[in-house]
């Protein structure tokens, strides 16, 4: 059933004092409810003109002019709407929303919560929603930490997340693994969901469970997935569409120190990684690129890392330092993106080189070279400075199309939280 909302507004175009581009806020906490976190972002490929936002925990965005100005609004589903929004585009201008279940409404208090992964979709621009389809049911587990990604070719949509049979647990006997399900373009009915990964991991949440599948598509339908697990970052592809997996996973790169890190004014911080393929004409087509965080440097050193396959995850490069700066700085919370017309790759990370304290500016990495070289770009236009009082999410995002430029991250300037993205194009 779908249903439309009655409030829409526009929020300011806020600029600051500090950095070239102009930075907007897209929201800001007005102390009710949940604050403002954890944002995912999607430039709409049929109509650049048109992006659309999500954050925790159940806020949808949607701006007609690249991102200048937004309205808001609030997404609800009979599934409940529990947060890790994921916000993607397909193809042909359609939206989806995927995010956590709460299907009681209770939140914690129901062992029910996170019975489920639901994928939302809107096929006018946020004028009206599905109620939601339900993904990967297991009233006896909880399914965690979701991403997806929609084909440009075939629309085919694609979803992998994590399943813990009871989270948080420190039993043995309790596993997490990471998941896949796909569906049609309509999104309305998926896949039985099935295990892709070889080895199980434990259900604490820490570097021991296995966590940050965020699946990628190839030129010829292929699907590709890393995560992480036990210092390691793993690699599994499917040539089919998701039909056959490997049956042994790959190792794409080591991560010393595990993905679970300390990062000061940060509660929770981790280094999870980020699966992208070129889709692009260009030289580097069909390149799959992981990108990550950890601190083989050192907890003081956290470090923004790629490594890159050319034959379909066979084989991967030694991983490459992203960020330029002199060592000994904190580098944190990537996401990366590819242009599917350029081929460039833009990888957006919180980066502390410029300041001896906890303030914290906004950085963007660029490679027009195939990952080979990256020029490191400063895009927030004042720093902040986080406290662990505040919970700061998990992640931040970054969509890019024929040259336009949307990184989206969670700001905190002593009082609020707020969710700033940057107007940059043709970079």
């Amino acid at each position: 059933m779908a249903f439309k909302y009655a409030l829409i507004f526009l929020l300011p175009f806020s600029l600051f004092a500090q950095g070239k581009y102009a930075n907007v806020t897209i929201d800001f906490h007005d102390g009710t409810g949940y604050a403002p976190c954890e944002p995912s972002i999607a430039i709409v490929p049929s109509d650049p003109s048109k992006i659309v936002a999500g954050a925790i925990l159940d806020k949808v965005y949607f701006s007609r002019d690249t991102g200048k100005t937004w309205r808001e609004e609030r997404l609800t589903s009979k599934y409940g709407v529990f947060g890790d929004p994921c916000v993607i585009a397909g193809p042909k201008g359609d939206v989806y929303y995927f995010h956590l279940s709460d299907p009681s409404g209770k939140g914690w208090s129901d062992p029910g919560l996170l019975d489920r992964i639901v994928c939302q979709t809107s096929s006018d621009f946020g004028k009206t929603w599905s109620e939601g389809s339900s993904i990967g049911l297991n009233a006896q587990r909880d399914q965690d930490k979701e991403w997806a990604i929609a084909d440009p070719i075939s629309g085919r949509v694609y979803v992998t997340w994590t399943e813990f049979m009871k989270y948080g647990s420190r039993q043995a006997q309790d596993s997490s693994f990471i998941m896949f399900s796909s569906a049609n373009r309509k999104a309305k009915k998926w896949k039985k969901a099935v295990r892709i990964n070889q080895y199980a991991g434990d259900c604490i949440d820490s570097d021991q469970t296995t966590e940050g599948a965020v699946p990628a598509v190839g030129p010829n339908g292929e699907v590709y997935v890393a995560w992480a697990y036990d210092d390691k970052i793993w690699f599994d592809r499917s040539l089919n569409k998701g039909k056959r997996w490997m049956a042994k996973d790959g190792v794409v790169s080591e991560i010393p120190g595990g993905w679970d890190m300390d990062i000061a004014g940060i509660g929770r911080a981790n280094g999870m990684p980020v699966t992208c393929c070129d889709l692009s004409t260009g030289p580097h087509r069909g390149t799959i690129y992981v990108n990550w965080c950890d601190q083989q440097n050192g907890p003081g050193d956290t470090d923004v890392w790629l490594s890159k396959s050319t034959d379909k995850g066979q084989t991967w490069t030694s991983a490459k330092r992203v960020n330029d700066d002199g060592p000994g700085k904190q580098q944190f919370f990537t996401w990366m993106d590819i242009d599917d017309v350029t081929g460039y790759i833009y990888i957006v990370f919180y980066d502390r080189r410029n300041h001896s304290d906890l303030n914290t500016d906004v950085y963007l990495a660029v490679s027009k070279d195939g990952g080979d070289s990256f020029q490191n770009i400063l895009i927030s236009r004042e720093p902040f400075a986080p406290t662990d009082k505040v919970f700061f999410g998990d992640y931040n995002n970054i969509s890019v199309y024929d040259g336009i430029v949307r990184p989206i991250w969670t700001h905190y300037d002593g009082n609020r939280l707020s969710i700033k993205t940057a107007i940059i194009k043709n970079l």
